[in-house]
């Protein structure tokens, strides 16, 4: 746990009553509060109204609660609902306390990790704190409040019990960051986990960790300073503070007796020789524990740090500890099906892990500050960070809006600083997007970026600042990431090391963040959509990769893994470059896609909402792991199609030596593999497939032979334009059933470059699995190559599911367990 405002703690207090530092305690002191808790969308009267007695013969509470657990979002299906526009306004929830602190006179805080966009908190009546920010950590120290309530007579009917009440409202607000034009949802709720945290009369506010690893790496330097935390203003304590290695051995400590525990205290200033250096393939973390004593109370502060040094080459390529390491990187936004923004721990975990398996060594946590879990999984895993504050689009508001933009910096800083894993702090994306105000000056853009600027180095002058998009701010910031998107929104797949090149020599450090494309899961092409260039035969259009396929609406896989290749091999090929990041790892929710093949989804993804692997997720770990693995495209792509006897291609992304396929039993050769060598680095085959079903199986050769093997249909009947649907339902386990709608014509052939829109809807028993913002889990969704699906839970009874599609006649499917 980090602070969230170190320096300006007693500022704060004045300003907001009763927040504080952010408190680096032990688990021993925390408690998530997740259950319990009752959640009504919308506003009420007043306080009173969620704690006011019911009276003999007054009716039910209205309007009517629902119980949730925490972590919890406003937002959990409307985002992505293809019929509304989400909910933004304000929303309550309410809890009972049961107070057991181990401390005599101690501290009780709540410690908020995230909540959106902005938050009051009330204990009883009383109001104990406000916050505006819907991605910064931050603490509320509720123990006078609750001690008052606890004496008061109205204890008595609430058993003991302390009532909380917190109100999230994320209602646009043109002077709130970020902007209602960015292209993410800006959720609401207590949507991160929410603590209950006890503390003695003295304790840590926080820690302040400097380490720095010389240039040959034999020799470190560390500085620990301690910020205290001490409300009754206690004039003597004891510190003891030791540091332990990735192993726990125990190699620095010391202890200061008669300490006055106010304001900030240097621990240590020290040198260490032969450190273990944190790295992305070995991030060795050691750990600083600080315990203060004071009036026989005693609390142990907790936080790991690693050494480690970086350089960005003017011009030229990044080093880490002393080498080049291409960035091999990719986004995240804290979005997934079922739950928005409301993400578990496990969930979390799940994903950092799915990246690192892709071969991610570098992440750029876009556009908002992000969990503290996801930034020790960082750490513990070995993946750079680029953290930004999310000023994103719409220009510059008045000074209440400046205040947060430079609240929000300071905050991330301070809680984040202690992570060996961040490397840059960003500090605002696509800024030169204008339309939340009546002006847009670049003036007054440059003169907050160049203060945000100025205050990250004076928090810490130890990282990089940068920002994507923004050329009138490019020689501000340290590193600058301009707007490439080769192949999809401008130019061909093909310009992509050219278009970098010459952006690159505009700027003194170069980093490619966001570049990619949009892919429908499960829509394939046998002829990847593009526009011929003059003289241009098929095969080089379809090399080329134009731009021009998005206005040609292919969103398929088979043109973005080709895109996806077509990079990859090339920043193999360039010296210079620092590195780049993928946009993003999984699809995600926005609001300003409505007319998306799954609406209001950005489909960029290699992993859908639901952490479905995409075939993209391969191509990535084919150029970026070393663990051997082998993958046939197409493992989505249950029907192909083309004339009797047509060489097909077959691709095989892998990351051994040599391959060999196999159709229908029969051997097709072996190929070595070459990252030059595009596509799939020179493991591709064209072969005739037979009418009817195939099965393709790729071997690796070597000493450990690992296998891959998909079966498909191949059909050679042509298609005219869609006239009916054929409906199945397929019991799928757990009282699941998956309903499939295939479009046929008159003649009842499968329609397999079909892309029109399918609705879902049902009555009865069961319920449609909806609003998940993926393929399968959407009632509208476009086909994928004539054909579309979602799931039904059935636990028992009849359900009739009715599909509709523009022009087609409406199918009805019985559901029955």
């Amino acid at each position: 746990m980090k602070n969230t405002i170190v320096g300006l703690l007693v500022s704060l207090m004045l300003l907001s009553g009763n927040l504080v530092a952010k408190v680096p305690v032990t688990q021993s002191q925390k408690l998530r509060l997740t259950d319990n808790w009752e959640f009504l969308r919308q506003d009420v009267g007043n306080i009173w109204e969620l704690v006011r007695p019911m009276k003999a013969g007054q009716p039910e509470e209205s309007p009517i609660w629902t119980k949730v657990t925490l972590p919890h979002c406003f937002n959990v299906e409307d985002a992505v609902d293809p019929d509304v526009n989400y909910y933004q306004g304000p929303g309550w929830y309410k809890t009972q306390l049961a107070i057991d602190n181990p401390y005599k006179n101690g501290r009780i805080l709540l410690e908020f990790e995230g909540a959106g966009q902005k938050t009051e908190v009330y204990i009883y009546m009383t109001k104990v704190a406000g916050h505006t920010g819907g991605y910064d950590s931050w603490n509320v120290d509720i123990t006078d409040a609750v001690n008052t309530f606890l004496a008061s007579k109205e204890a008595e009917r609430f058993g003991g019990r302390v009532p909380l009440s917190i109100r999230c409202d994320n209602t646009r607000d043109a002077e709130m960051i970020p902007s209602d034009l960015s292209d993410f949802n800006l959720y609401g709720g207590i949507y991160r986990y929410l603590n209950l945290v006890y503390l003695p009369e003295v304790s840590i506010a926080s820690l302040k960790i400097e380490p720095v690893l010389d240039q040959k790496l034999k020799q470190a330097t560390l500085k620990i300073n301690s910020f205290f935390y001490n409300p009754l203003d206690v004039r003597k304590a004891t510190v003891e503070w030791r540091v332990k290695d990735s192993q726990g051995n125990v190699v620095l400590s010391g202890r200061q007796d008669e300490v006055t525990p106010l304001g900030e205290f240097c621990l240590a200033n020290t040198t260490l020789k032969r450190p273990q250096v944190w790295d992305v393939d070995n991030p060795q973390l050691y750990t600083c524990e600080v315990t203060v004593r004071a009036n026989e109370q005693a609390v142990t502060a907790s936080e790991r740090f690693g050494f480690r040094a970086f350089e960005f080459i003017e011009k030229g390529p990044f080093h880490l500890n002393g080498r080049r390491l291409l960035l091999r990187g990719t986004h995240r936004h804290e979005d997934h099906a079922g739950g928005a923004a409301a993400m578990t721990e496990d969930q979390m975990r799940q994903e950092m892990q799915m990246m690192k398996e892709m071969g991610v060594n570098f992440i750029r946590l876009g556009h908002y500050q992000q969990s503290e879990i996801i930034l020790n999984l960082c750490d513990s895993l070995g993946i750079l960070v680029w953290e930004e504050i999310p000023w994103c689009r719409g220009g510059v508001g008045g000074e209440k809006y400046r205040s947060q933009a430079k609240h929000m910096l300071t905050d991330m800083i301070e809680q984040h600083r202690n992570h060996p894993a961040v490397i840059i702090w960003g500090l605002g994306n696509e800024n030169d997007w204008p339309n939340d105000f009546e002006t847009f000056n670049q003036g007054e853009i440059r003169s907050l970026m160049s203060e945000l600027h100025t205050l990250s180095h004076q928090l810490d002058d130890s990282r990089k600042t940068a920002i994507r998009r923004c050329a009138f701010c490019s020689d501000i910031v340290d590193v600058y990431s301009p707007s490439i998107w080769a192949g999809w929104y401008r130019g061909n797949y093909t310009d992509y090391q050219e278009m970098s090149l010459a952006e690159m020599e505009k700027v003194k450090h170069f980093l490619h963040v966001e570049w990619g494309g949009d892919s429908h899961a499960g829509r394939h092409a046998e002829v990847v959509a593009a526009i011929r260039k003059a003289g241009e035969s098929d095969a080089d259009a379809a090399l080329n990769g134009s731009a021009q396929v998005l206005k040609k609406g292919d969103w398929s896989e088979t043109y973005i893994v080709k895109l996806i290749d077509w990079h990859l091999k090339e920043q193999e090929n360039m010296p210079w470059l620092t590195g780049a990041a993928y946009w993003p790892f999984k699809d995600f929710s926005t609001p300003i896609r409505p007319d998306n093949p799954v609406p209001y989804m950005n489909q960029k993804g290699v992993v859908e909402r639901d952490f479905t692997k995409k075939e993209s997720y391969y191509v990535f770990q084919s150029y970026w792991t070393e663990k051997p693995m082998i993958h046939i495209y197409g493992h989505s792509w249950p029907v192909r199609w083309g004339n009797a006897g047509e060489e097909k291609e077959i691709l095989v992304y892998s990351n051994c030596p040599s391959v060999e396929l196999f159709v229908n039993g029969v051997s097709q050769g072996i190929k070595r593999r070459d990252s030059q060598d595009f596509p799939a680095a020179g493991l591709r085959w064209n072969v005739p497939l037979n009418a009817g079903k195939n099965t393709v199986k790729a071997v690796s050769t070597g000493k450990e032979s690992i296998t891959d093997e998909i079966s498909f249909e191949y059909q050679t009947e042509k298609w005219g334009a869609e006239a009916r649907m054929q409906l199945t339902a397929t019991p799928c386990g757990d009282d699941l059933f998956e309903i499939s709608a295939q479009l046929l014509d008159t003649n009842g052939v499968r329609c397999l470059d079909s892309r029109m829109f399918i609705n879902f809807e049902i009555a009865g028993d069961g319920e449609l699995i909806q609003n998940q913002g993926t393929a399968m889990g959407s009632r509208k969704v476009q086909a994928c190559n004539g054909r579309a699906g979602i799931r039904v839970r059935q636990p028992k009874g009849k359900s009739v599911v009715a599909v509709k599609a523009e022009g087609i006649p409406t199918e009805t499917c019985l559901v029955e367990n």
